[in-house]
């Protein structure tokens, strides 16, 4: 993984300088591709934090033998997902 993140990165910034003179900021192509990558990213983060964390903690005996625990762990996760959506509108 190491490996790959460092090739990906020089990869990535290769690209850019290969891109730079002819990359305009406001172009609605530019704005586009942006769009994608921003949303793949996003995605990508999104499925590792559910899949990868939460469920090693949902999945967990204790977590599954009580119910208020559940429940609190939930709304906890609701919560937090909503103060993030509510943080987004200012970055």
């Amino acid at each position: 993984m190491a490996l790959f993140f460092s090739l990906t990165t020089r990869i990535g910034i290769a690209i850019e300088i290969g891109i730079a003179s002819d990359y305009h900021e406001n172009d609605q192509n530019s704005l586009i591709v942006e769009g994608i990558f921003k949303s793949a990213s996003a995605g990508i983060l999104i499925y590792m934090a559910i899949v990868d964390l939460l469920a090693a903690d949902f999945m967990h005996p204790r977590m599954q033998g009580n119910g208020k625990l559940q429940l609190g762990a939930n709304i906890s996760l609701l919560l937090g997902a909503e103060l993030m959506s509510v943080l987004a509108i200012w970055a």
